[in-house]
């Protein structure tokens, strides 16, 4: 019973690696910014959007950098003790 009444979670986790794609998402949405109006400095909405993106663009990958930099590249590896560890058919 206990088993049944432990908590898994939703399956839903957030990983600091979702943040790069922001910008390819971000991208793809040009029916949003193809347009001239308005303007900022003289320069089209098209291009200063699109600018906008390359500074989001390196806030999400400093921020994942910042994130993930002191967790390991993989897991650490468990060494197996016996052939039958390594047997995934193996009866316990």
């Amino acid at each position: 019973m206990a088993a049944q009444t432990r908590n898994k979670g939703s399956g839903l986790r957030f990983s600091p690696w979702n943040l790069l794609l922001i910008i390819p998402f971000w991208i793809l949405l040009t029916p949003l910014y193809n347009r001239h109006d308005p303007t900022l400095f003289g320069m089209p909405f098209f291009y200063w959007f699109q600018f906008v993106g390359i500074a989001i663009g390196v806030t999400c990958t400093t921020l994942v950098y910042l994130g993930t930099r002191t967790k390991p590249a993989t897991a650490p590896r468990r060494e197996a003790t016996d052939v039958d560890d390594l047997d995934e058919g193996s009866a316990r």
